[in-house]
This record gives C-alpha cells, sequence and structure tokens, in this order.
C-alpha cells in the first residue's frame, strides 16, 4: 500500500472573512479552471453543508466529501481526507493532482472562544495551506490591516496567498495589491472585479442546488473563465505544493494492512459485509429517495450503507409511478417545498409508502424526507404527504433550525441505543403546525438545535425514524449497520 502518497498530495484550503464573501463561487471557479488546464481535483467542503458540495462536485466531475470535525473527531477527519484522495488521485504521478477544500464561515469562526470546528482548525490538522478571499466592496488599505490580523492572530495558520474580490478598477485593486504585499508580505495571487451578470442565484442560505437547473454547466464555466481571466493559476499550484511531504497533525497511522481498508466506513472499516443473517441469500435492496425534491445526502452516508452490505436503489416520488420492492428506506433532506404539488399529485407512491411502513419497513428520514413523511404541507394551500406520521408542516420567511445540534437519545427506537449522543446539523424552514403525538414518541431530547417540537426530534413509528437532524456516517458509525440489519430482518 501507498502509505506516504496521501501526505504528499498537492493541497489548498479557499477561506474568507465571513460567509458570503464570494469564496463558493471561487472555489468552484478555481476547480473547475485547473480541470481545464488538465489537473485531477478532488474537492472537500468543510462544514455541514450539501448546496455547496453539489456545485464543488459537479466542477470537479466526482464527489464531494464533507469534513467536519464536530460531527466526527479530528482523527476520523483526516482519515477521511487520506482515504478520498488517495482512491481518488493517481499513484504512478500525482504531479497533476490537486486536493481543494473550501472552508465555511470566517477563518476563525468556531463554536467558541478557542475556534473549535473553524475552517482555521481544521487548516492546521490537514497542515494545509490558506489562500484567503477578500470581498474589498468600498475598503482599501484597511484590508491590509486585516490582513496582518488574521496572519497574528493565530500565526500557526499557513496564510499563504490573497484573492481579491468585488475589486472596483485597476485604481482599487493597486492600492489594495500594494498595500497588502508591502504591509502584510503575503502575495495577492488574483483580483476579481464586481461582475454585472448573476450566474450563481442563491435560495435560502445557499447556492441553489445544481440539479434544479439546466444552466448549472454554464454557471459553472463562466466561474472558471473569471478564475482563468483574473487569478494566477501558476501561483496557486504553488502554494498547493508547499504542503507536499507535511505530516497532518493527527496520527496518520490507521493500521491498514491492504489497499481495502483505505474505504472509509468507520462501521465497517474493513468495507465487508456485516450483519447480514445467512439466511439473506442476496443483499438488501435499501431504496433512496433522490431527485430535485429529495438530494441531500453525504456521499459517506450511502458509501457506508454499500459497505455495510445493503444495494443501493434510487428511487423517485416525482419520476416513478409506485414504490419498488425494497428491503429499506432511506430519504433525506431537500426542498420538497418546491415540489408540493407534484409530491402530492403521485398519490400511489405516497400510499405506496405508507403502506410499508404500516408493515414495518424500515424507513430513515431526515428533514425534507421528514415532512414527507407527514400529513400534509401547507404553502398557498394545503398538500396531502405520505400520512406516515401525525404532523402537518408549514413555513416560515425566517429559519426555524440552523447550525449544529447535539441530541441525546433517552427513548427506545429501532436505530439508537438509550444514551448515545449523536452531533449533527439542522437548516430548515419548515415548522410545525399541528403535532397530534406524544413527547414519548420522539427519541431525542436536543441539548443544542431546535427538533421538531418541544426541544425534542427523532420520531419513531413501528421502524420509522424520522428526524430534522442530519447526521454523518463518520460520526454516527452504527447508523449505516443498523439500517442494513433492519432491512434484512423477517
Amino acid at each position: 500500500m501507498h502509505d506516504d502518497l496521501p501526505i504528499e498530495i498537492p493541497r489548498i484550503l479557499i477561506a474568507a472573512l465571513r460567509g458570503g464573501s464570494g469564496k463558493t463561487v471561487l472555489s468552484i471557479g478555481i476547480i473547475a479552471a485547473l480541470r481545464n488546464a488538465g489537473k485531477k481535483v478532488v474537492p472537500f467542503k468543510k462544514g455541514p453543508d450539501y448546496i455547496d458540495a453539489g456545485w464543488l462536485a459537479m466542477a470537479a466531475s466526482q464527489p464531494c466529501y464533507n469534513l467536519d470535525t464536530f460531527m466526527a473527531d479530528d482523527r476520523l477527519v483526516c482519515q477521511s481526507f487520506l482515504s478520498h484522495t488517495s482512491s481518488s488521485l493517481s499513484f504512478l504521478d500525482t504531479s497533476n493532482d490537486i486536493a481543494v477544500i473550501e472552508g465555511n464561515r470566517g477563518l476563525y469562526d468556531g463554536l467558541d472562544v478557542d475556534g473549535s470546528t473553524s475552517t482555521a482548525a481544521l487548516s492546521r490538522l490537514l497542515n494545509v495551506p490558506v489562500i484567503l478571499c477578500l470581498d474589498c466592496t468600498k475598503s482599501t488599505r484597511t484590508m491590509a490591516a486585516v490582513v496582518l490580523g488574521c496572519l497574528h492572530f493565530e500565526p500557526d495558520v499557513q496564510i499563504k496567498g490573497i484573492i481579491l474580490n468585488r475589486v472596483a478598477g485597476a485604481r482599487h485593486e493597486n492600492i489594495l495589491r500594494t498595500s497588502i504585499e508591502t504591509h502584510c508580505g503575503v502575495p495577492v495571487i488574483g483580483a476579481i472585479p464586481k461582475l454585472k451578470s448573476q450566474d450563481f442565484p442563491e435560495r435560502h442560505m445557499g447556492l441553489i442546488p445544481t440539479p434544479e437547473h439546466a444552466w448549472a454547466k454554464n454557471s459553472i464555466n463562466a466561474a472558471a473563465n473569471v478564475v482563468e481571466k483574473h487569478v494566477n493559476l501558476t501561483e496557486v499550484l504553488r502554494i498547493a505544493k508547499t504542503a507536499e511531504n507535511k505530516p497532518f497533525s493527527c496520527s496518520t497511522d490507521f493500521s491498514c494492512t491492504d489497499d481495502d481498508a483505505l474505504s472509509v466506513d468507520v462501521g465497517n472499516p474493513r468495507g465487508k459485509t456485516q450483519n447480514i443473517p445467512q439466511k439473506h441469500l442476496s443483499k438488501p435492496q435499501i431504496g433512496i429517495v433522490k431527485d430535485t425534491a429529495f438530494q441531500f445526502y453525504y456521499p459517506d452516508n450511502l458509501e457506508a450503507l454499500a459497505a455495510a452490505g445493503a444495494d443501493l436503489v434510487y428511487i423517485s416520488p416525482l419520476n416513478d409511478t409506485a414504490l419498488p420492492d425494497i428491503d429499506g428506506l432511506y430519504i433525506g433532506g431537500g426542498f420538497p417545498e418546491t415540489h408540493a404539488k407534484e409530491l402530492a399529485a403521485n398519490q400511489q407512491f405516497r400510499n405506496d409508502i405508507r403502506d410499508a411502513a404500516e408493515s414495518g419497513l424500515p424507513i430513515y428520514a431526515e428533514c425534507g424526507g421528514l415532512i414527507y413523511l407527514g400529513e400534509s404541507l401547507v404553502l398557498d394551500s394545503s398538500y396531502p404527504m405520505t400520512g406516515v406520521l401525525p404532523l402537518t408542516f408549514g413555513f416560515s420567511k425566517k429559519t426555524q433550525g440552523h447550525g449544529y445540534t447535539r441530541a441525546v437519545v433517552d427513548v427506545e427506537n429501532p436505530f439508537y441505543e438509550i444514551g448515545t449522543v449523536l452531533k449533527g446539523h439542522e437548516f430548515h424552514y419548515s415548522k410545525v403546525l399541528q403535532w397530534r403525538g406524544k413527547d414519548q414518541d420522539m427519541a431525542f431530547f436536543m441539548e443544542k438545535g431546535h427538533g421538531i417540537i418541544n426541544n425534542r426530534d427523532g420520531l419513531c413509528y413501528k421502524n420509522v425514524f424520522a428526524t430534522y437532524t442530519h447526521i454523518h456516517a463518520l460520526g454516527v458509525p452504527q447508523w449505516a449497520a443498523t439500517l442494513v440489519r433492519l432491512s434484512t430482518e423477517d
């Protein structure tokens, strides 16, 4: 096995001073421009995110994996990075390979005064140089003071390059560039002007999901063109190469003895089928509801299900007339509100899911999936959903749950043992309008986050488990194995 290669991979992290500074469009453009230059890019997104990760994956033409030190511990995050770069990049010639990580929020923003879970903390963990994207709107020399503050705030964070964004013109750029390079000693490697067209419209707090629009590839091409014109890609690659041969701050000894150990699934680290009864001769078929209404799935979660022994069957209530013969079901998040009319119109699919739930089919649902399992969704009018759970949902103009969650299991349920602590995240504008159940029907109480109602989450009914809390398979290793086990039981 090539134990030393993953650490040698050139890598960069794109960060900013705050959200909304343009780092996602910049990251997309850099990835696409590098691919146009013949590089093979493995994309990563720091933190809990589906939408940005979808754009990064499309730009790279391969999956984007999330690196999150709240939902998974440092060692597992390192292992995930090593595994996915090792399996995606070229062992024989890494000269054309690069890993690009997009940070989230501001560089030093974390959960506490120490900046735990921040983008800066991830940069130290993976020993990766940072390229800082600056929104220079209505500012000049002050940007040098800001950069100088970032350099001294945590000196071990390797800020190796600056890209100016939303620059008003040549004079503006010259003052910014000269000020920063003179006072900070960090090279300005790009200056992107204010763009007249809006190629990346936003919904809620993130970019519109890529599957929703045919023009997504055109937007990525536009971002690549901007980067190719205004960013020095040679300098980007030079900075990335400064990370070669630098070890991570966590241990990289994962006791791997052969190449199949590179597959990351902490619930099943050897990548072998587990918890499948001998009498179950074929792999369980687990349906994944995936279309433009339900599209929020971490690649790690789907890979963990496959590693635990499942065959994944992709289905859609927007396109399929009926639920196929499956052994289990996973309904992820998304935007059911934008497809409420179509979801309601497919009565046969709704009825099939309700009947399957009554018959004991294991179903795991998150956020948008939770809404779909409810009785109705009230928008301009009331749209019937599957009716599995006694909930009616509506929508608000303000977020009803946003950020990391910490849930403690205190009620018996098919998926998690009592006492289990789950670290996840939630992001939703939906809210419960009517609840006809009991608090004891929900398995979690929320130490952090909002949950469904009354500070509780994890609604259980037979083998159905539905929650606002999104989990990541790295941090919840038992999840995939449990869903596969339940899907094999008679």
